[in-house]
C-alpha cells in the first residue's frame, strides 16, 4: 500500500528539484504500487547508450554458460520476467531460474536485430527492440526464433540489474 508520507516526500522532491522520482506501477493512487524510489541525480552519472547496450551482451554471455543461476543473478529481487517460450509470468528468483533451466537446454544464442535505448536517468534505462535466438534442437539441428524484447534496467547497489524483461515471438504479418 502506498503511504501518505511517501507521497508527500515524492511531491516535495519533485517541487524542490532535489531529484527525480520513479514510481513502480501504473499510478500513485493504485494500491498495486509497491515502491517509489527517489534517485539522487547529482551523485550518479547518467549511463551511456553503449553501457546499456553492453548489458544485453552480459546477459547473452550468461546464457552461454548454460547456468540458470548465473542468468538469474542478472535479475533484481522482485523482477518480472514475461518469457519468450512460456505462458507463465515469473516474479521471483525461483521462477526465473526454473524458466532459464529449461530454456538453456536449447543452447540459445541471442543477436540484436534492431534496438532502441532510452536512458531514463542516472539509475534507470530501457532497451527494447527485436532479437533473434539461434537454438540447438535435441537432434543437433539449429532453428531460429525472432522475438520482440524489452529490458528495463535499474542501478542497484552499484550493479545494473534487470527489473522487468518481456520477450515474445514476433507475430506473422503486419
Amino acid at each position: 500500500m502506498y503511504s501518505a508520507g511517501v507521497a508527500v516526500a515524492t511531491v516535495a522532491v519533485l517541487f524542490t528539484g532535489a531529484g527525480s522520482a520513479y514510481a513502480a506501477g501504473p499510478s500513485v493512487q493504485d494500491p498495486a504500487v509497491r515502491t517509489a524510489t527517489v534517485v539522487p541525480a547529482a551523485t550518479t552519472p547518467v549511463p551511456t547508450q553503449r553501457q546499456i547496450a553492453d548489458l544485453f551482451d552480459r546477459w547473452n554471455a550468461a546464457l552461454a554458460t548454460g547456468d540458470a543461476n548465473r542468468v538469474a543473478d542478472l535479475y533484481a529481487p522482485g523482477a518480472v520476467l514475461l518469457p519468450t517460450v512460456s505462458a507463465r509470468v515469473r516474479t521471483d528468483r525461483a521462477g526465473i531460474v526454473d524458466y532459464f533451466k529449461h530454456f538453456l537446454e536449447s543452447k540459445p544464442v541471442g543477436r540484436i536485430q534492431e534496438r532502441f535505448i532510452h536512458i531514463l536517468g542516472p539509475t534507470a534505462a530501457i532497451d527494447t527492440g527485436l532479437y533473434q535466438f539461434t537454438l540447438t534442437n535435441k537432434d543437433g539441428t539449429k532453428s531460429k526464433v525472432d522475438a520482440r524484447y524489452t529490458f528495463v534496467y535499474e542501478l542497484r547497489g552499484g550493479r545494473w540489474l534487470i527489473i522487468n524483461h518481456h520477450s515474445s515471438v514476433v507475430p506473422t504479418g503486419d
